[in-house]
């Protein structure tokens, strides 16, 4: 909180303003007393008009005995409160710092009724039944994904978490640690996240619906899809239907090929992956959308940020770690599928910035509303007009293409685009049309003075490089099926190439492609 020029300035979703004490209308005050319990804290200040300009109270001390008095009477239990005197150039406002509870839901009781608020950008509003249930849950310490249910474990199985867990970690499986891992309680019952993993999920709210739009909005649809299944396979086929959906072009560079994607893999994975764990699975009628245009993909799940507070409005560097289901988070953790630090927004961002054709301002988004999360990337190949012709980026992407002669034929010939993910998606028949014709990589940069291909297992670096630029030797080298060490030995000549960098520690950094290699 700030003065300046005998102005108030404070964010809006952590305060409130009131010009005088509202004694007659208690409850359009301790709402938001109730509110700031429920959610986060925050403060509300008397003495201060709704344009934060300072007034001051008639009768300070007054006023905060009656709101002493009334947050008592009417709150249930009482939220922690400090009332606190302000004095600035002859005038004293009123500061109601609330504390955020631990006892919640908070309810603001009248006439028999009971009733709790919560924070939502500047607005202090009633609790739906999933806020309200939610709330329980914190006020007793516990998660939805950490409850017990009657379900016996012994009747499912965990084959899909086990196989997973072994390709992904390179470790062998132990039914123990199903009871660790928080999926099963110790006298054998699956708890609401050991349900959401079996192999036969019967969850109803454990669902994906995929589409593929016509164009750049909600009008027809080439394709649309709706899974129900855990939360490995839900992963999976949603990430399945985005490759399938999206498209990759590429260019000849002098001695390798340079993937230039519609988005970042990667990217879209961490994306996923936070929705699938993040969402609120009390909404029984909600489910993940993943909606695919010409110029963006966009991920939609049920719940709001887990504060209140609206993302769009906060620096994603400096939002902490909070978890709804830390249960289903932490098996994520466990099968390789996120870090247990809370950096995915960062991440993706960051993922999708190391891309060769990366254009600014199309980093992922984020917006929350009421009652549901939004991300948003977009397809660095697009632009105003359509989609920027591929000898459009590779030239944005490498400025000495000219370097390397090309014959005056079509793009097709020059250039690549991934044909496994265009067939009946961009094509003008039913059939749909290859738009990558095989051997044209041969057509681009033929030249008598060509240099050396780099081989097939250094490509195939390079293409895990741009798919997944913080991806270890250790993992590519399980990819590809040789030893760590090949794998080291081919990035260092890559690196001595200036074809390949390294930003950041060696490990948690990123791998960067230079566009115009000292070959």
């Amino acid at each position: 909180m700030q003065i300046h020029n005998n102005t108030l300035i404070a964010e809006c979703s952590a305060y409130d303003f009131k010009e005088m004490l509202e004694r007659k209308k208690v409850k359009s005050w301790l709402k938001s007393v109730s509110a700031f319990a429920n959610t986060d804290g925050g403060s509300l200040f008397y003495g201060v008009n709704d344009d934060g300009v300072i007034v001051g109270l008639e009768n300070p001390q007054a006023d905060a005995d009656f709101i002493s008095e009334m947050i008592k009477a009417r709150l249930d239990p009482v939220p922690e409160v400090q009332l606190i005197p302000i004095e600035h150039e002859g005038h004293t406002l009123l500061e109601v710092k609330v504390k955020a509870g631990t006892l919640t839901p908070y309810y603001y009781y009248q006439d028999g009724t009971r009733t709790a608020y919560v924070r939502v950008g500047n607005e202090s509003v009633e609790c739906n039944s999933q806020q309200l249930l939610s709330l329980v849950l914190k006020g007793t310490h516990m998660t939805w994904d950490s409850l017990p249910t009657q379900v016996d474990a012994s009747k499912h199985s965990f084959i899909i978490l086990a196989n997973t867990f072994r390709e992904q970690t390179h470790q062998e499986w132990n039914d123990k640690y199903l009871e660790s891992f928080g999926l099963v309680t110790p006298d054998g019952k699956l708890t609401n996240a050991g349900l959401l993993f079996v192999d036969n999920c019967t969850v109803f709210q454990s669902r994906i619906f995929c589409t593929r739009w016509t164009g750049l909005y909600k009008d027809d649809a080439i394709s649309s899809v709706e899974h129900r299944a855990n939360l490995v396979l839900l992963l999976k086929y949603g990430m399945d239907f985005i490759k399938n959906y999206t498209m990759s072009g590429w260019v000849k560079m002098p001695n390798y090929r340079l993937n230039l994607p519609d988005y970042s893999d990667r990217a879209i994975f961490e994306g996923l992956v936070n929705h699938l764990i993040h969402r609120d699975y009390t909404v029984m009628g909600g489910e993940v959308h993943i909606d695919i245009y010409d110029d963006r993909v966009e991920l939609v799940s049920p719940g709001a940020m887990l504060d209140g507070t609206q993302i769009q409005d906060r620096d994603i560097y400096k939002v902490p770690s909070m978890r709804r289901n830390p249960v289903i988070a932490d098996m994520f953790t466990q099968l390789d599928y996120m870090e247990k630090r809370g950096s995915g927004l960062r991440k993706m961002r960051e993922l999708t910035e190391k891309l060769p054709n990366f254009l600014q301002r199309k980093e992922p988004q984020y917006q929350t509303e009421a009652t549901s999360f939004y991300t948003t990337f977009y397809n660095l190949n697009w632009n105003e007009s359509g989609r920027i012709p591929i000898e459009e980026v590779a030239n944005r992407v490498n400025s000495t293409l000219e370097k390397y002669p090309v014959n005056e034929k079509s793009s097709v010939e020059k250039f690549g685009v991934n044909s496994k993910s265009s067939v009946k998606t961009f094509g003008d028949t039913p059939e749909g049309s290859e738009i990558m014709q095989k051997g044209s990589e041969k057509k681009f940069g033929d030249s008598k003075n060509k240099s050396k291909s780099i081989g097939k297992t250094a490509q195939k670096i390079i293409d895990f490089v741009i798919s997944d630029p913080s991806m270890s030797a250790e993992a590519m080298a399980y990819k590809i099926g040789i030893s760590s060490r090949a794998v080291e030995k081919h990035i260092s000549k890559l690196r001595s190439m200036g074809i390949l960098s390294r930003e950041g520690a060696d490990h948690g950094g990123y791998w960067r492609i230079v566009i115009n290699p000292q070959t």
